[in-house]
């Protein structure tokens, strides 16, 4: 709580992460201050650099850095924003070529945050769309559409929990098709797709997100003064070295980074030893995204030294040019981790779970407690995989003991996951989305805040309404027109009015 308020109040997450992490060790430590933060680092932050997941996850972060700042350089970014720019002439064509790119790239949530936000950019700050607007649209598109999408990392990941439960419990169903019956249930993450769409082509913002798109378009500052992206300036003011920039120096690579990854995870998940099911169940998404990275940069780096643009040694300095304005990502990522750790170690998920076992008090409540439980925990310790594996565990057992459906249960903790996920701080997903729109991090939780909690608030009447009926569609539709109606009724009462000639 006091990281989330620190970073709240001083808009400025780092700090607030470290001081976290700090108290948890102390905690630990038998409330000693020093021995807390010889534990802060000796127990948290370097098992968390040391760690296998997350190595390779700062690994392809970085990766991706050079890619972004290679795709610059080489004019290709520029020539993609060149050639959209003669297509989208208006600030709801830019948001919407976000919002379905941001559906087509479902194979992993952090690949997803970092490619849209850094794709479309040159496009959206052309036509003074707000940074923290873009991030919103990255972030609520991302992880939401690989759960909804039925082959994806998390997907993988998700399929592990519910087979270990099933075996457990002498439960014998198949867990793919038992993931693939949750989502029509999944009303919190269909929701999130669905409200950045009305947002989009309705023009309902409200709350902060109103006056930061207020300012872009009246003001043409992308970010508010003083607000600081994740993302350095070797990477957001990287300039083409070419003065007539060709789209294919970033078509190229990417259509080189989208081949490989499947090949990738058919040859990681062991096929065709293994069926192709099977294999992409098994997959080592990390890996085979870091290795599609690499091969994409190395394709990117041939040409630009091709086409004269650079030498091979200045080649190498784009390399680390691109490491290390991923730098700040590196470190709110590091901590976003050690503090998910700390909580852990005190408790602070047991005790949540606890508190959500005693409160219950008839089946219909069930997956609204579940889903509130799923964000409360995801909300503290920043992780949607960490809640899952939490929650999915205790889901699971009780829908079979009270009678409940097994799908609408689990799919209240897959969207409990992402609703915390969306609200906190310390996610790791929000810090990739505003890595990649280089958004102010706070400015951009603050921003997609009140569209979350709505989106919470009509997914738990969802989760009511299937609890009470076992009905998915009938949730699903009262969801969908009451999700209309609150953000139109919030954007007269809480919006701001935008010149029609800057629309």
């Amino acid at each position: 709580m006091v990281a989330i308020i620190l970073a709240i109040l001083t808009r400025n997450v780092v700090p607030a992460l470290f001081v976290g992490v700090w108290i948890g060790a102390t905690m630990l430590s038998g409330w000693n201050p020093f021995l807390g933060l010889y534990a802060t680092f000796n127990d948290f932050i370097i098992p968390s650099l040391g760690d296998e997941w997350n190595a390779t996850v700062l690994l392809y972060c970085g990766l991706f850095g050079v890619l972004i700042v290679v795709f610059q350089t080489t004019g290709g970014a520029q020539a993609l924003a060149n050639a959209f720019a003669n297509r989208i002439r208006s600030r709801k064509g830019a948001q919407a070529s976000t919002g379905f790119l941001g559906l087509t790239l479902f194979i992993d949530d952090y690949f997803n945050a970092l490619t849209v936000g850094s794709v479309m950019r040159s496009i959206t700050d052309k036509l003074r769309v707000s940074r923290e607007k873009l991030a919103y649209i990255v972030d609520s598109t991302s992880a939401p559409t690989c759960l909804l999408v039925p082959v994806s990392t998390w997907v993988v990941y998700v399929m592990g929990l519910i087979g270990t439960e099933f075996v457990r419990m002498d439960i014998d169903q198949s867990e793919y098709l038992m993931y693939l019956a949750t989502i029509p249930f999944n009303y919190y993450a269909i929701l999130a797709i669905f409200t950045v769409f009305i947002v989009i082509f309705l023009r309902f913002d409200y709350g902060p997100m109103a006056k930061a798109e207020l300012r872009a378009v009246t003001t043409g500052k992308l970010i508010r003064d003083g607000g600081q992206p994740p993302t350095a300036d070797e990477i957001t003011q990287a300039e083409p070295v070419t003065g007539t920039p060709k789209i294919r120096n970033l078509l190229v690579p990417m259509f080189v980074l989208l081949a490989l990854i499947p090949p990738l995870f058919l040859w990681t998940g062991n096929y065709p030893e293994n069926s192709f099911v099977v294999a992409i169940g098994e997959a080592d998404g990390g890996i085979s995204i870091l290795l599609a990275a690499v091969a994409a940069i190395f394709i990117a780096l041939i040409m630009g030294v091709s086409q004269k643009m650079f030498s091979f040694m200045e080649a190498v300095a784009l390399i680390m040019k691109g490491i290390k304005g991923m730098m700040l990502v590196f470190v709110i990522l590091i901590l976003a981790w050690s503090i998910g750790s700390v909580s852990s170690e005190v408790g602070t998920d047991q005790f949540l779970v606890n508190v959500a076992e005693e409160s219950l008090i008839s089946p219909a409540l069930i997956p609204i407690l579940i889903f509130i439980a799923g964000g409360i925990i995801a909300f503290t310790t920043g992780t949607s995989y960490g809640t899952f594996a939490i929650m999915i565990p205790i889901a699971i057992p009780l829908a079979v003991s009270m009678d409940i459906s097994l799908p609408l249960a689990i799919a209240a903790v897959l969207s409990g996951g992402i609703f915390g996920d969306h609200c906190s701080p310390i996610s790791d997903t929000s810090v990739l989305s505003s890595a990649g729109a280089a958004s102010d991090h706070i400015d951009h939780v603050n921003t997609q805040l009140p569209y979350a909690i709505t989106a919470g608030i009509v997914g738990m009447l969802c989760f009511f309404i299937a609890g009470i009926t076992n009905s998915w569609w009938m949730a699903l539709l009262t969801g969908l027109v009451t999700m209309t109606v609150v953000a139109f009724l919030l954007t007269k009462l809480w919006g701001q009015k935008i010149p029609a000639e800057n629309q």
